[in-house]
């Protein structure tokens, strides 16, 4: 990774960076949260509503 008080790439955990368990965990389950939506998001978009007339117009004629 990258170290910005040198400027250089070193490996980070021989310079003591370590990501906490519950950094990672976290981190892990909000990728797997947004994967979910983004999959599930297209069944709720995907289905397009019927167009039933007599419940447009209450029984009345068209306006147009």
């Amino acid at each position: 990774g990258y170290n910005a008080a040198t400027a250089k790439y070193e490996d980070m955990v021989k310079a003591g960076v370590i990501d906490p368990t519950k950094v990672a965990r976290t981190a892990l389950q909000n990728a797997a949260s947004v994967a979910t939506l983004l999959l599930t998001s297209d069944a709720l978009i995907a289905e397009k509503p019927k167009d039933d007339k007599k419940a447009h117009n209450h029984g009345s004629e068209d306006m147009y």
